[in-house]
């Protein structure tokens, strides 16, 4: 199930934020300002939002939406920057539903198109 994080729920995926950063090398992975940083997605932020994906209770994988605006088409645009699944339940589609969701809310948050941003090999 893919929920919009609030208040309640940032500490839920904090730790998955962390396995993402690991994953990317990040040489100074900091909980404290991961979760300054993520707390301005959460709660129906004009910003961008944080969505979690929880299946039997345990948060799974996550993506984030960030609202930005392009000169080329004159238009606000989404960024999906973060994408993440525990590694146990790749290949179930759960990637797949958080890009759509990610997708439809950008749409209807007004922008004219949703952009991803990953690494090359991924």
């Amino acid at each position: 199930m893919i929920e919009a994080v609030n208040d309640q729920t940032l500490a839920d995926v904090l730790p998955l934020i962390a396995q993402y950063q690991a994953f990317y090398q990040v040489a100074d992975i900091n909980s404290q300002r991961n979760e300054q940083f993520l707390s301005q997605f959460v709660n129906h932020s004009p910003l961008g939002a944080l969505f979690l994906y929880r299946q039997n209770g345990k948060v799974i994988g996550f993506a984030t939406v960030y609202f930005s605006f392009s000169s080329t088409i004159t238009a606000k645009v989404g960024i999906m920057n973060d994408l993440f699944t525990l590694e146990d339940y790749r290949g179930q589609g759960i990637g797949k539903a958080l890009i759509n969701h990610c997708l439809d809310y950008a749409l209807n948050q007004g922008a004219a198109r949703l952009q991803w941003v990953t690494a090359l090999d991924n």
